[in-house]
């Protein structure tokens, strides 16, 4: 017999990050079942350790004049491309409700004199309706459900890493964790987990995501679930240490671009691709709205400057640094007027029209200069090293419009959760993990799934145990070589599978990937029992990674385009401005983007297909009969 402790709850939340939270808080307001939450580490996470220059809310309009409806938002994230049309209508029509729930708990969206909460428009937004409560909104609002979750006395349970959801036949019967501080188990005995684990974060070298994040998607893919839109990223300029966004003032701010080779020499290599340095200056504006890499703008516009990093980073093996010492190119003193319109009018208007990048950067925005302070980096005094760097995944776990995979109990909420499609308006992500958590909560609150019975839980964790056990074992008999097999595995991965991507090194990085995955049990080791969860963290890199290749060499196979942000190279396509034959591509021609691509794994091999996107809904909204509905099954179908 297997010894592990058992814990028993209705339903468990993986991941302490604003979705994990928000999903726990509805559950146990709603009061119909009890919930606990797993975590490797409460204070760790994307949510709470990541931001950018201004982070970006995206929700309803709630200001001005200007006409919005929860239809007109729908159709703009519809429109991203590869959005299922009940995942666009359900985060515009909770939007508001998600919103304000946060401003009552706390936190500090700003309002003007009359209480209204004035928006900006933020990239793919035709309204201004983003807001911001400053660089660091989703650790505010992590902290916030946090707090109310306290109050709630929602047990968390601290130093578990999720391995495996114990499945019979394709329903949810518990969860198994491992102790990282011991090596021990621990199996809950549930009929709901919510997976809000983030993205993928581990899978790359060039990352901006923070460094307690790693996310945990193998957990589903295991379980019978499948991924979807996995070839859709968010790409963009980021610095390596700390690792942050490098967007919106700190690049409207105009700062320097300087790469460094192995012999010290310095190059201001904006200038190999703009003749006219006003033309240079004018893209790194462009930067700041324009931060994530975008494929259509690779010709002739700001994403250039991304393809220019790469360039020098991973092509000429140089470092890249921004520098807001002094002006770009030697000047002295800038001629504001010949910056494109847009450049110039935003720089007056800020005042901002004077001196050195960091004098323009304290005018605009003095918060973003603290908060690199705050992280031990002084860019009064020192050069900022930065990458084209991975940022968020834009596809994820495949779910219906309760956020529910095809696993019944099984949930993802939060960036984990595929809603996302080829483009979306800055900050949608975390409006989309707010409603995405109310609405798996609500589910298994109304419509949820009743425990397992006792004997077919303790057959399955026992299984599970026994195996996992042996994995163990094997683990700690070999040589310790964690460290080094993660760090590979990722550098391959931005090095073959990031923005830049070429079909014949991204299949031969798969059939590595894999031939590593089949020696795993003995090629791996750790070096000891507080080290185990590294070999599964590993194991789930690899199986993403895999995944996401796989959809990434299915899409060069079946569309042949370059598309959202990212650049498939090919031999006959066109040439992005002042590039190498290696930016010769593809541009996108709009295929494809009724479709929603998906991967599954059976029996160990992925496989990929496409499907139409389901379209936007068309209820007939009759008052009576909706009221009528709700009121009998709080419309859950």
């Amino acid at each position: 017999m297997n010894c592990f402790e058992t814990i028993t709850v209705d339903a468990v939340v993986v991941g302490t990050g604003a979705a994990g939270y928000n999903a726990a808080c509805r559950i146990a307001q709603f009061g119909k079942k009890s919930v606990a939450i797993v975590t490797e580490g409460v204070n760790c996470g994307t949510s709470r350790n990541t931001g950018s220059d201004k982070q970006t809310y995206y929700k309803l309009g709630l200001s001005g004049d200007t006409p919005d409806s929860v239809r007109s938002m729908a159709k703009n994230l519809f429109a991203g491309g590869s959005v299922d049309g009940d995942h666009a209508l359900c985060e515009a029509a909770l939007s508001a409700r998600c919103f304000l729930n946060l401003c009552e708990l706390g936190v500090a969206f700003p309002v003007n004199r009359y209480g209204e909460y004035i928006g900006y428009k933020t990239d793919h937004d035709p309204f201004a309706r983003a807001t911001s409560a400053g660089p660091l909104t989703s650790k505010f609002m992590t902290e916030a459900l946090q707090k109310r979750a306290t109050e709630l006395k929602i047990p968390v349970y601290d130093g578990l890493y999720a391995i495996e959801v114990l499945v019979e036949d394709e329903k949810v019967c518990g969860l198994l964790c491992l102790k990282k501080a011991d090596g021990s188990f621990v199996a809950f005995r549930c009929g709901n987990v919510v997976l809000a684990t983030g993205g993928p974060a581990g899978m790359y070298a060039d990352s901006v995501y923070p460094h307690g994040h790693f996310g945990s998607t193998s957990l589903a893919l295991n379980a019978g679930a499948s991924l979807q839109n996995m070839t859709e990223w968010q790409y963009g300029l980021a610095s390596v240490s700390p690792r942050w966004n490098v967007s919106g003032t700190y690049m409207q701010v105009l700062p320097r671009f300087i790469s460094v080779d192995e012999d010290g020499n310095e190059f201001e290599f904006l200038q190999e691709a703009y003749a006219d340095p006003y033309q240079a200056l004018s893209m790194v504006f462009l930067k700041g709205y324009q931060w994530p890499f975008d494929s259509r703008k690779a010709l002739e516009g700001s994403s250039v400057v991304d393809l220019l990093v790469y360039r020098e980073a991973v092509l000429r093996k140089r470092k890249v640094y921004l520098d807001y010492r002094a002006n770009p190119f030697g000047m002295e003193t800038i001629e504001y007027e010949k910056l494109i319109p847009e450049a110039y009018d935003y720089l007056k208007r800020a005042e901002a029209c004077f001196g050195t990048p960091i004098e323009r950067l304290e005018k605009m925005n003095a918060p973003a200069v603290e908060l690199y302070r705050g992280k031990g980096v002084d860019i009064h005094a020192e050069r900022l090293e930065i990458s084209l760097c991975a940022q968020h995944n834009n596809g994820g776990i495949s779910v219906d419009l309760w956020w529910q995979t095809a696993v019944k109990g099984l949930f993802a909420a939060g960036e984990c959760a595929g809603t996302h499609g080829i483009t979306r308006p800055g900050g949608s992500a975390l409006n989309a993990g707010q409603v995405g958590s109310l609405r798996a909560a609500q589910y298994i609150s109304y419509q949820g799934y009743d425990l397992p019975g006792e004997n077919v839980f303790a057959k399955l964790a026992e299984n599970a145990v026994a195996r996992q056990q042996a994995f163990c074992q094997k683990m700690l008999g070999n040589a310790d070589n964690i460290d080094q097999e993660m760090k590979a595995a990722q550098r391959r991965m931005s090095d073959k599978g990031g923005a830049i991507r070429d079909k014949a090194a991204m299949s031969q990085l798969k059939a590595e990937t894999r031939e590593i995955q089949n020696a795993f049990e003995e090629n791996v080791g750790v070096p000891g029992a507080s080290s185990l969860y590294k070999a599964y963290r590993l194991k789930d890199i690899l199986l993403c990674q895999q995944a996401a290749l796989t959809a990434m060499i299915n899409f060069a196979d079946e569309m042949g385009t370059t598309r959202g942000s990212s650049l498939y190279t090919d031999s006959n396509g066109k040439v992005a401005e002042g590039m190498e034959e290696i930016f010769r591509f593809c541009p996108d021609d709009g295929k494809a983007v009724a479709m929603v691509q998906q991967v599954s794994l059976k029996d160990g091999e992925f496989k990929a297909l496409w499907r139409d996107v389901r379209p936007l809904p068309e209820d007939d909204d009759f008052f009576e009969n909706v009221w009528r509905s709700y009121r009998e099954n709080m419309n859950i179908y």
